[in-house]
This record gives C-alpha cells, sequence and structure tokens, in this order.
C-alpha cells in the first residue's frame, strides 16, 4: 500500500480559469503566444518524458551523470539534515540521486501538474519509507509560498532541467531574487543550467527524429482544445525549433500551415499562412554568465560542475544575507 503523503494545492484560481484567461491573452498579443507552463497536462508530462529519452536531448542524461559524480562533493557543501525542496519536480527521478546521497530529513515536491505530482510523489514516499514526503501543486511563476506545515531549518532548493531558461534573464533574475527570499541566509540552490554550444547539437535536441518533441508541442494545442470552448485543430499546425544566436536561446513555435480561423471562448482569432505561435523559449549561458546573474540575485556561487564535453552545468548556489 502507498505511504501517505502531504498534500498542498496552492493554484490561486481554477486551473480551467487560469488556462482561459492566459490563452486569450496570448492568442490575442503580437506575436501570438502561450506560456511554456501548460505543456504539462498529464498527457504533456508523459511526453517530456519521452523527450527526456531521446538520443538527440542530451540535457537529462547529461545532468543525471553530473549529479551522480558530483553527489558526493554536493552532500559535503549542503550539510547534513537537509530541507530538500524541488522546484518543477515532474518524474522526480533526478531528485532520487540526492536522496540517496544526502539523505534529507524531508521533501517537497512542487509542480504545476497535479496528477504527475501526485504520482510521483506517492512513488518516492513508497520507496523511502524513512522520508517526510509532501508536494505541493503550484505555480512558482505566479510567486511561491512554501506550506505552512513544512518546516525548513536546513533547505536545499533543488531546480533541474535547466528550466531556468524558460524565463527570459531578467525574469530568471527576479525569480532567483523570489527563491533568495524564501530561502534563509546561507541556504542553498543547486540549479541545473544548460550551456552555449554548437548549434547543430542545440537544434538536434528540440528536433528529435521520432517526432516526440513535436508530439509534445503539439499536445498544447490538444490541451486548449479539450479544456476549453475551442475548435482550433492541432493537424493545422507544425512544429519548428531553432536557435536564435542574438538571444542565445532556443525557441519553439507552432506554425499555422493555413490561413484559418480559431473559436476560442467565443472570439475569434486568425491565423494567416506561416504565422507563428510562439510557445517556448529555452536559454543557453556560459559558466560565467549565469553566475553573474546569480549574483545579481543575491546568490554566491559554491560551486560548478559540467561534463567532459561542457554541454551542461549544475550550480550549487548559497543565498547571501
Amino acid at each position: 500500500m502507498a505511504l501517505a503523503i502531504h498534500f498542498h494545492d496552492q493554484i490561486q484560481q481554477p486551473h480551467a480559469a487560469s488556462l482561459r484567461d492566459e490563452v486569450l491573452a496570448g492568442f490575442a498579443a503580437s506575436p501570438k503566444q502561450v506560456s511554456p507552463k501548460f505543456f504539462y497536462d498529464r498527457r504533456g508530462s508523459e511526453l517530456f518524458e519521452q523527450i527526456c529519452q531521446q538520443p538527440e536531448y542530451y540535457l537529462t542524461r547529461t545532468e543525471e551523470q553530473i549529479l551522480a559524480d558530483a553527489a558526493n562533493d554536493i552532500r559535503e557543501i549542503a550539510g547534513p539534515q537537509t530541507d530538500l525542496i524541488e522546484l518543477g519536480s515532474g518524474a522526480s527521478r533526478k531528485v532520487r540521486l540526492l536522496l540517496e546521497r544526502l539523505r534529507p530529513v524531508s521533501y517537497l515536491g512542487i509542480d504545476i501538474s497535479e496528477d504527475f505530482l501526485r504520482t510521483s510523489t506517492q512513488r518516492l514516499a513508497a520507496d523511502y519509507p524513512w522520508l517526510d514526503v509532501h508536494a505541493a501543486c503550484a505555480d512558482f511563476c505566479d510567486g511561491l509560498e512554501l506550506p505552512d506545515d513544512f518546516e525548513i531549518h536546513h533547505p536545499l532548493m533543488f531546480f533541474p532541467g535547466s528550466s531556468i531558461g524558460n524565463f527570459t534573464p531578467e525574469q530568471a533574475r527576479q525569480l532567483l531574487g523570489h527563491l533568495h527570499e524564501i530561502l534563509p541566509p546561507g541556504g542553498g540552490l543547486l540549479i541545473g543550467v544548460d550551456l552555449v554550444k554548437d548549434k547543430t547539437v542545440l537544434e538536434a535536441a528540440y528536433n528529435d527524429r521520432a517526432h516526440v518533441t513535436a508530439a509534445f508541442n503539439l499536445n498544447l494545442l490538444q490541451r486548449i482544445r479539450n479544456e476549453l470552448d475551442c475548435d482550433i485543430d492541432p493537424s493545422r499546425f507544425v512544429h519548428r525549433a531553432f536557435f536564435n544566436e542574438g538571444e542565445s536561446r532556443i525557441e519553439m513555435h507552432l506554425i499555422s500551415r493555413e490561413s484559418q480561423e480559431v473559436r476560442l471562448e467565443g472570439r475569434h482569432f486568425h491565423f494567416e499562412p506561416g504565422e507563428s505561435l510562439h510557445t517556448e523559449n529555452s536559454y543557453k549561458y556560459t559558466l560565467d554568465s549565469f553566475a553573474a546573474l546569480a549574483n545579481s540575485a543575491g546568490f554566491a556561487c559554491r560551486s560548478q560542475w559540467t561534463d567532459a564535453r561542457e554541454l551542461f552545468s549544475v550550480h550549487f548556489l548559497q543565498r547571501q544575507p
């Protein structure tokens, strides 16, 4: 029998209302756009886990290897009796490396996908019966408050997957500043950051030959169709991802195949042939540029780790007074 977890629903408004309001605003914008946080319904979360297994998608396996190699160093810097807080926990696979080496006293997984979060944290509770497991369904893009009954004494936040890259550098600085406010002086933030590299490697990672990333991107439209009053047809759009060198970011778009009208919540939106719906950015950093960004938000970089090819990096940041 699965062990009980402490579950906290911190979404401030009904999920459908949040989706409706933001999609309406995004479709009315110029250029049209939708936040990547809406990728992660249950189907989207499952597709992302499949993306992580694609040979072109180096990010997940590289970060996992870095964490495995650096685990003893991380444990030494973090110290004993940690309270581990994972942002964007997803399937909670990478965090198992930390649970086994650090053996924290408590764990809090935070994710926007409620069903996926419940499943993954139940598995953690069953696999680590000595661990006090909490789960918070929350959108930390809109600010984050830790649950009242999750007492932290020696916190270590874990933000894997280079999800920080989904924010513009200024938004990333603001998010790091918010985490700085939550953490006590000396609190730690272990964060994965994708690095600038050859364009062909970057673009292949977001255009896998099995077309799983394309399905993941198009599933956003299927979610809009399923959950809102909308007649959008995903088959009338095509996935596109490319590296914008000037902005140092991968961009993901859904491109309209033809001229079409989309009905959404009583309103009509026109798409020209070739018109883009911008769904995601993924900014890439150098080691020095990310350390400078973290420092501007009140963090000092205690250590950095990379793989031999310097594809990816993990940073241990410490909150300064």
